[in-house]
């Protein structure tokens, strides 16, 4: 018999507050459907009491997704767990997380509470969860730096009061493989009825230490690891999904008699459509979806896997939805093996959307060669995933060389109407960055500027990487075009549009979670 580890999702939740990686609703839904074709169990759509944004986000979620569990945070409190209930409504599988402190470093420090007025929290929040629906986990923040046998009196209130997950978060990448087993093994060995919930684990990566924590809690009992697409999140990120779902899968020797409902072929179609999504690039190394993952330079490499390719890969690509060939398309094809080429990159374009995405692809096949995977995502979030915003760009004309003064005409659409200036500046990029900040009126600081080729070839698009920062917000926006200097433009202008969208959501709390 399998026993199945479930995958709670909270990309769009604890991943989101990742400096920079904020998404808005449109974007949000996209993700979720990907989310939703992987085969995750529990989506974390969002913080609901956090802002109007995460609520209408979770709300818009929990109506459209039907087949995966769809979850709201709260902390105890009675408002938090309130409006997570709202935002769940119409929801097929509708789940309230609602969480409180453990440790006594967050008791002293951050809550000011007893010990006892905390398990008074725990109960009241549970039972109120549940007049919202039957689904409700508890988490106990800060639970590896927790003493064990007040944690076991938490867990113990939480279940008797109704909760049916438990989760044993290690909030600041604190702990260890060894220690995290033993905890799991301490709480199922002293929690009365524990047998009626799922033991869950949630685990940062400060320590760089977050998937093997998380496996270790598996091999001691958790069924559901919560984690993130890529390990984004705060500081040095989540767990990473396809990391742990991997290695499950990869190692039935370690994890005898234990799988996931994850439909692997999604994982690297979703680790792109996240990437093309908040901007931000996976590391060439990174485990799995990385670049270089299935790469070989070394000679040694190469023989051996030409040979036979299992004398290098534990994993072939194509099991984590990798395609071996990565032209696919030209000026010739038509919209059926566009439509099926962004399919298998995560991407289910209807109506408008694709009719704006399939333009695009055939003008950059017009000026372009070859069409890469990475052009199509760049397409897709160029056309379709950046459509609700107040600024568009336009136009663009640049003068520069070693002799003129760089100069830039920047033509925009801002709130619907055509703007145009024209400023100066020491180089190009500067020049054009000036004037869209003088046509947007906008005062954010640049703190970085990347540039990278999507593919290879003297044809490749260039994507351009902006962070800006204003009011203590951080965002990073891109561009991709096959004129560099465009693609800076876009990004700028993209970024800036991620700060305006913040500036609109108002801001009611600023919880941080488990």
């Amino acid at each position: 018999m399998t026993d199945t580890v479930r995958i709670f999702d909270t990309t769009l939740r604890d991943g989101e507050q990742s400096p920079g990686c904020s998404m808005n609703l449109a974007e949000k839904l996209t993700l979720a459907r990907q989310l939703e074709r992987l085969g995750v169990d529990v989506i974390e759509a969002g913080f609901p009491i956090a802002s109007d944004g995460d609520f209408e986000s979770v709300r818009a979620i929990a109506r459209e997704i039907r087949g995966a569990s769809v979850c709201g945070l709260a902390r105890t409190g009675q408002a938090d767990v309130e409006r997570a209930g709202q935002a769940l409504e119409g929801a097929a599988r509708p789940r309230i997380h609602t969480f409180i402190a453990t440790s006594d470093i967050h008791l002293e420090h951050k809550l000011r509470m007893s010990r006892e007025r905390v398990l008074e929290e725990v109960d009241r929040a549970v039972r109120q969860a549940l007049s919202y629906c039957d689904d409700v986990e508890f988490s106990a923040e800060d639970a590896t730096r927790s003493d064990w046998d007040y944690l076991v009196r938490v867990f113990t209130v939480a279940l008797d009061a109704g909760a049916r997950t438990l989760n044993v978060p290690d909030t600041v990448g604190y702990t260890t493989p060894d220690e995290m087993a033993a905890l799991f093994r301490h709480l199922k060995a002293h929690i009365p009825g524990i047998e009626r919930a799922v033991l869950s684990t949630h685990c940062h990566d400060d320590l760089g230490l977050a998937v093997a924590n998380s496996l270790a809690a598996v091999r001691a009992g958790a069924r559901q690891v919560e984690c993130t697409v890529n390990g984004i999140g705060e500081r040095a990120g989540n767990t990473a999904m396809e990391e742990v779902v991997m290695a499950i899968r990869t190692r039935p020797d370690v994890y005898a008699g234990i799988a996931t409902r994850i439909h692997t072929e999604e994982i690297y179609p979703s680790s792109r459509l996240l990437s093309s999504i908040i901007g931000v690039a996976v590391q060439p190394n990174k485990a799995v979806v990385g670049a270089n993952a299935f790469a070989h330079e070394a000679g040694i490499h190469q023989d051996g896997v030409l040979k036979a390719a299992i004398t290098y890969e534990i994993m072939t690509p194509r099991s984590i939805g990798r395609p071996s060939n990565e032209l696919v398309l030209g000026k010739h094809s038509g919209r059926h093996a566009f439509r099926d080429r962004l399919a298998e990159l995560g991407f289910a374009l209807e109506g408008d959307e694709f009719e704006r995405a399939f333009k695009r692809f055939k003008d950059l096949a017009d000026k372009k060669k070859s069409i890469f995977n990475e052009d199509l995502e760049a397409i897709v979030a160029d056309a379709v995933l950046q459509t609700d915003e107040r600024f568009h760009f336009q136009q663009l004309t640049v003068l520069s060389g070693s002799f003129p003064m760089p100069t830039a005409t920047v033509e925009l659409l801002i709130d619907g109407q055509p703007r145009k200036t024209t400023a100066t500046g020491v180089g190009p990029v500067d020049a054009i960055f000036k004037a869209v900040t003088e046509l947007t009126e906008t005062k954010s600081e640049l703190v970085r500027y990347q540039v990278n080729a999507i593919t290879a070839g003297l044809d490749a698009q260039g994507e351009v990487a902006v962070t800006l920062s204003e009011g203590g917000r951080r965002v990073i926006g891109h561009g991709a075009h096959y004129d560099v200097l465009v693609a800076s433009a876009k990004a700028y202008i993209h970024a800036l549009n991620k700060l305006e969208w913040h500036k609109k959501r108002h801001q009611v709390a600023e919880p941080k979670g488990v």
